[in-house]
């Protein structure tokens, strides 16, 4: 029945700061509609998965995670140090990949996932 991810749509107290920090620390292109469409590179995937709301793999406080998938979690790192963002938690590697997180300006944590080349 489902074709695709839809999208993910909040609110923000301050909807300007929000679109330059996406723009510049994740470079997206943020149109004048307040958004962008990501559209799915050859080997991504969108993950959709339930926690328990015990669950400890990020803070109770906030219901959502974003998760991005980047081509090289290096480059990105370094991209991230080069504009002083800080780690909000340093990388993780496992079967699955490589994992970092950030905080976005409203203090939302995101995840920066660069998968292993054999999933």
């Amino acid at each position: 029945m489902i074709k695709g991810f839809g999208g993910v749509f909040w609110r923000t107290k301050n909807l300007d700061l929000i679109k330059s920090w996406y723009s510049q620390v994740l470079k997206m292109d943020i149109g004048d509609w307040n958004g962008t469409v990501i559209k799915n590179q050859e080997g991504s995937e969108t993950v959709f998965s339930f926690l328990s709301e015990n669950d400890g793999y990020f803070p109770a406080d906030q219901q959502v995670m974003l998760n991005f998938q980047v081509h090289s979690m290096d480059e990105t790192i370094q991209h991230l140090e080069q504009i002083g963002v800080p780690l909000a938690k340093n990388m993780e590697v496992n079967e699955f990949g490589k994992f970092v997180w950030i905080k976005d300006p409203d203090g939302r944590l995101i995840e920066l996932w660069e998968k292993n080349n054999d999933q």
